[in-house]
């Protein structure tokens, strides 16, 4: 299940002052509260999240921002599953920690793939109808590298770093990662496989057993409190490009049956198929508008058997063609 609210760290306002950005105009530029950051329990969208990495560049000024932020990165400011995850044996436990209580506090999920070689750690983003801002792409790179070497207190640098663009100045990247960035689809790290069994000096297993029960807590929370609308549609931003936006396939992903999945959505007032459509409209829009891809492509990425269906459903949605909607966001460019 993805979380539709993310949780907002106190902490944010020791990583401000250590960047010495203030607070209060990085709010206001980002068009949040302005007491967002000492509220007790403070959450953002993905929307309002990215928002505030985008007035956090803004605001800043500065393209190394990143690698700044990876600088100032303390146990003082980590969130308590970032925290709780230094307390691992090694960079291969802390990387699965994460990973499964990431959606706290990050619109993303993190994928770990190992060989006898090396740990790949893949990034996805969970909302695919806003890109994430560039430097957000860019600290998550830098985060990872800068845990294995806060845990182990080794200058690890990864075999490979690769991003869905390119980070400027990649000198300076380059230099900080100890290896150049190459370009990708998907942002992902790898890591030697002797770096990520090197001993995390932070290891604390028994800090650990104090923290996980409270993340769990808090995980199981955001499942609950999430409407099952909200549920379904995130379910469907990861299946639609998969091809596999059945209602059998979001219940099977949900841990439900068709009947109950069915149940839930009529108790909310809709039905799957509305669920299904607000959510191809919106990935559709978010295609045309922002990416080069013909409505032939984009109908495959949505499911469609041909475009003219595609089409047709489209201007059903919308009362546009695909085209207009191109078009139009062109001349607004």
């Amino acid at each position: 299940m993805s979380a539709t609210q993310f949780s907002v760290n106190p902490r944010w306002r020791v990583l401000l002052a250590d960047l010495g950005i203030g607070s209060l105009s990085l709010l206001k530029r980002a068009k949040l509260p302005q007491d967002l950051f000492v509220r007790e329990k403070a959450s953002l969208t993905s929307a309002e999240y990215f928002r505030l990495w985008e007035a956090l560049v803004e605001e800043a000024g500065d393209p190394l921002l990143p690698l700044r932020m990876g600088e100032a990165i303390s146990t003082e400011v980590f969130d308590p599953p970032i925290f709780a995850a230094m307390c691992s044996p090694n960079l291969i436990v802390a990387l699965k920690r994460i990973a499964k209580y990431k959606p706290l506090i990050c619109p993303m999920r993190l994928h770990i793939e190992e060989t006898t070689q090396s740990t790949r750690l893949a990034f996805e983003w969970l909302d695919k109808t806003v890109p994430p801002p560039a430097p957000l792409i860019a600290m998550e790179l830098v985060f990872f590298v800068q845990l294995a070497r806060l845990g182990t207190r080794y200058r690890v640098c990864p075999l490979e770093v690769r991003a869905p663009l390119r980070l400027n100045p990649a000198d300076a990247y380059t230099a900080w990662f100890g290896v150049r960035v190459k370009p990708s689809e998907q942002s992902a790290i790898s890591f030697r496989k002797d770096d990520a069994l090197r001993p995390f000096l932070t290891a604390n297993e028994p800090m650990w057993s104090y923290f996980e029960p409270t993340l769990q807590r808090n995980l199981d929370a955001l499942k609950h409190e999430a409407s099952m609308v909200e549920r379904v549609h995130a379910s469907l931003l990861e299946l639609i490009p998969s091809g596999l936006a059945s209602m059998d396939a979001v219940a099977r992903k949900l841990g439900m049956s068709h009947r109950t999945l069915q149940r839930n959505l009529s108790q909310e007032g809709t039905r799957f198929q509305t669920v299904l459509a607000s959510t191809r409209t919106k990935l559709a829009m978010h295609y045309l508008k922002s990416s080069p891809l013909s409505s032939a492509e984009i109908a495959f990425l949505l499911g469609f058997d041909d475009p003219n269906s595609f089409f047709r459903a489209f201007r059903t949605w919308t009362g546009a063609t695909p085209e207009q909607v191109r078009a139009t966001s062109q001349t607004n460019a």
